[in-house]
């Protein structure tokens, strides 16, 4: 007997159906990564002290902090339960693909890995560890999101492979060197002005460099972004130059964001980080990530290399088995009998 309602079992979805619902879910949590930084520039972090509760109730008091804290909890318990749609409708594709099945599958799984993380984080207080972890893993589950999106658009064995080896590594490399570049950003916000609590309550920060601990991070950060800018451009030109260009599109809007980034940057660190220019810049972080993925989505497979065959050889003729070859005559001998 199956538990399974028997409308759920005629519901079948094409691929272009299932495309867009892929593309809702990374929206979402794309947006989950924007409420999250409002709650911490708007010094709400701790606006509900306890989880999953807030202040011992189910829902929060009416305050504008607990509001704000409580409002991006809601937020995201819709969003996960887009997540789960998303996966439930991946079972029912057609044709169906395990692929997207897999794929699907951390959509769910990194919402709710993100619940009980920011759940520890609230009890934590706050601590700059557990406050960049958060933010990381946004960024991870971003990857889930964009792979389950970039497959749900093309078949499989649709899109050709690259023989350009180079091309395609040099865009790849850029994505180790973006997520170092995000690190050093969570790192120079758990050192800032902005620790996601309200006036009163005290939040850890990092100082590590006593003082000076924002500056010196501040200075790595904005380091590491510039070596990061000019890989970017470095590519584009790379990939412009090539017989058959691929990913140009993609990092024109990169390098465009990056430097968007850059400017962005540089004035709210004059500005001494006002709130509403720090969610700028984290908006514009997260687009910047999205942008690097389907660069290297963009870019695509390396086709397999070729297996060099030995050059064939006309095979000499066989020799005559001697005792079968007919005898010689010799000059002078007498005929046999």
């Amino acid at each position: 007997m199956r538990l399974v309602p028997k409308g759920w079992r005629r519901l079948t979805l094409t691929p272009d159906q299932f495309r867009r619902a892929s593309y809702l879910g990374l929206i979402g949590l794309a947006l989950i990564v924007l409420t999250g930084a409002a709650v911490r520039l708007t010094d709400s972090g701790l606006g509900c002290p306890d989880w999953p509760r807030c202040y011992g109730k189910p829902y929060p008091p009416l305050s504008t902090h607990a509001l704000i804290e409580f409002g991006n909890r809601a937020f995201s318990g819709i969003v996960g339960v887009v997540a789960v749609i998303v996966f439930l409708l991946s079972l029912r594709r057609r044709p169906f693909r395990r692929d997207l099945v897999w794929w699907s599958t951390t959509l769910p799984l990194g919402v709710v890995a993100q619940a009980v993380l920011g759940g520890f984080t609230v009890r934590e207080h706050l601590a700059p560890g557990f406050v960049m972890a958060h933010f990381g893993l946004s960024m991870l589950i971003l990857v889930g999101a964009f792979g389950l999106a970039w497959r749900a658009t093309y078949e499989p064995r649709h899109r050709p492979l690259s023989a350009d080896r180079l091309s395609v590594w040099t865009i790849r490399a850029l994505a180790p060197l973006g997520a170092l570049t995000i690190f050093a950003g969570t790192a120079a916000t758990a050192a800032g002005p902005h620790s996601g609590g309200s006036t009163g309550q005290h939040v850890h920060r990092l100082t590590f460099k006593g003082a000076d601990t924002l500056q010196w991070v501040v200075h790595r950060h904005a380091t590491i972004a510039a070596l990061f800018g000019v890989a970017v451009v470095g590519a584009w030109l790379l990939a412009r130059s090539r017989p058959r260009p691929r990913a140009v599109e993609q990092l024109t809007v990169l390098g465009v964001l990056v430097a968007a980034q850059g400017l962005t940057g540089s004035v709210q660190y004059e500005l001494r980080l006002p709130g509403d220019m720090v969610w700028v810049h984290v908006a514009l972080a997260t687009a910047s990530w999205v942008a690097l993925l389907w660069a290297v989505a963009a870019a695509g497979r390396l086709a397999p290399r070729r297996v060099e065959v030995p050059e064939a050889r006309p095979l000499a003729p066989p020799a005559y088995p001697a005792a079968a070859s007919p005898p010689e005559p010799v000059v002078g001998a007498s005929p046999q009998p």
